[in-house]
């Protein structure tokens, strides 16, 4: 067995994770604030956002990961990680507005939590189940 989807959707959300980094490192720049928020809102959000997605997307790729290890269809691969990707995007762009939508930052994070439930289920359901 290989991995062949999932990491190219971790290079993908890679890309997006220094993306998310140089946003972070340009506030705090353009502020003079070495570490922390320095009380800038700006600042503030451009760091959970990073966090944020650096909390839950590793661990989420490794669920998807065993996911795909234990030979489910690459539909179903591709839909975890797409999904994931989406999730992702929009918590960032929810989040990274000082008049923050909620509804981005709300399917975003409640869809990355159910992307780790589905995997989860999937995982331990595999050995009950081999032909799914």
């Amino acid at each position: 067995m290989r991995l062949e989807i999932t990491p190219y959707y971790a290079a993908i959300l890679a890309l997006l994770f220094i993306v998310l980094s140089i946003r972070t490192i340009k506030a705090r720049r353009e502020h003079k604030v070495p570490i922390g928020d320095g009380g800038e809102k700006s600042i503030l959000r451009a760091s959970r956002v990073h966090a944020n997605f650096s909390e839950y997307v590793p661990f989420t790729l490794i669920l998807i990961s065993m996911v795909e290890l234990q030979s489910y269809s690459t539909w179903i691969i591709h839909g975890l990680c797409l999904t994931l990707l989406t999730a992702r995007l929009a918590h960032a762009y929810g989040v990274s507005q000082s008049n923050e939508n909620f509804k981005f930052r709300i399917f975003g994070t409640a869809t990355t939590i159910n992307i780790i439930g589905v995997c989860a289920f999937l995982i331990l359901i595999k050995p009950l189940i081999p032909s799914i």
